[in-house]
């Protein structure tokens, strides 16, 4: 596995990077009203997860989040890993998109006004999927 970056993945991991750490700083003192709606939207998709506080749900995601983030933004990380890492994330984001009502135009993938804001994490898989997948044909 490589151990650094390769010069031309830094911009796809610095554009991602940011805005997964952006995200996750934000939610750090996230208040006990945003966390239920973070929380409840997260449980209408993953039932699994309704055992879990509210607050404490959002601390995880935002740790998780702030540790994703500065994975794609250190370049010693190998890209492999960085990758899965937010292929694994962008995955979950648009199993979000993909089952919350309202989301999606009726019998389509297509989003809604309200769901854009969830579809447009399509592009976070995309640049994953590509780093796995330079790591794993090119290596």
């Amino acid at each position: 596995m490589r151990l650094l970056a390769r010069p031309h993945q830094l911009p796809p991991r610095t554009a991602a990077g940011v805005f997964i750490l952006n995200s996750g700083l934000s939610k750090w003192s996230a208040d006990e009203e945003t966390a239920a709606g973070v929380h409840g939207m997260a449980v209408g998709t993953y039932p699994f997860l309704k055992n879990i506080k509210a607050t404490r749900f959002v601390r995880l995601l935002s740790t998780a989040e702030i540790a994703l983030g500065t994975a794609l933004l250190v370049p010693v990380v190998p890209s492999l890993l960085a990758g899965a890492g937010l292929t694994a994330f962008a995955g979950g984001l648009l199993g979000l998109y993909l089952k919350t009502p309202g989301m999606r135009e009726e019998d389509s993938l297509r989003p809604t006004q309200q769901g854009i804001v969830l579809a447009k994490d399509v592009w976070l898989l995309g640049i994953g999927a590509g780093l796995v997948v330079e790591e794993l044909v090119y290596e």
